[in-house]
This record gives structure tokens, C-alpha cells and sequence, in this order.
């Protein structure tokens, strides 16, 4: 993905003033009624989390995983889970959460995989 202006206009202790959100994106906002939450519906409800003066969204594990541990057993770093969208459904939300002044930070599994 390419680096947002945002990224390159601000210095790098950004966090010391950040109000930070943490999404379990599994139990946030469902937008398909399969009863899982997916990107579409968190990034429907981003308004509501500006709302709340949140300033950076940490998201917990997104990438393709068979969810033994949570989602934290990655399969595939290169592919978000099924049940939570496409890779076109986080760049949206990615876009959408820029545009809006709010940055996101992601758990990146790197010591254990599942397979």
C-alpha cells in the first residue's frame, strides 16, 4: 500500500497523543448477516468512532487464518480473512479511516504461523 500523506507529515511520536480504538473486527459490526463483523461494516460505523475522538484504530488480527488461536495462527500474510472482507473491503476502510484524520495500526503475527 502506498504511504499516506499523513504518514510522511507528522513525526514518528505521533502515539504519545494518540487516542487509540481497539477493534476485534469478529465482534464489531456485521454487515452481511452471517453474524460475523467484516470491514464494509467498520468502516460504516467510522463516523461514530470519530465521534468518540478516537484518533488511531488498532486492529487485532485481520490476516487469513484457520482461528485455532484466535487469528493469531496466520495462514497467509498476504490475504485478510474471508469473513471479514476482501482486500478491496480494508483498502476502503483503510481510505475512508484517512480521510478522516484517523490512523490504523494492525497486530502483525510474525512468531508463530498455522501451517
Amino acid at each position: 500500500l502506498p504511504i499516506s500523506s499523513m504518514a510522511t507529515d507528522t513525526p514518528v511520536t505521533w502515539y504519545k497523543d494518540a487516542t487509540f480504538y481497539e477493534v476485534s473486527i469478529r465482534s464489531f459490526m456485521d454487515s452481511n448477516g452471517d453474524g460475523c463483523g467484516d470491514f464494509p461494516g467498520l468502516t460504516s460505523q467510522l463516523d461514530y468512532i470519530e465521534w468518540l475522538g478516537a484518533t488511531c484504530i488498532w486492529l487485532l488480527p485481520m490476516l487469513d487464518s484457520p482461528l485455532q488461536d484466535g487469528g493469531y495462527d496466520v495462514r497467509d500474510y498476504y490475504t485478510i480473512l474471508s469473513k471479514y472482507g476482501t482486500m478491496e473491503d480494508f483498502k476502503a476502510f483503510l481510505d475512508a479511516a484517512h480521510a478522516r484524520n484517523i490512523r490504523v495500526i494492525a497486530d502483525l503475527v510474525l512468531n508463530h504461523t498455522s501451517e
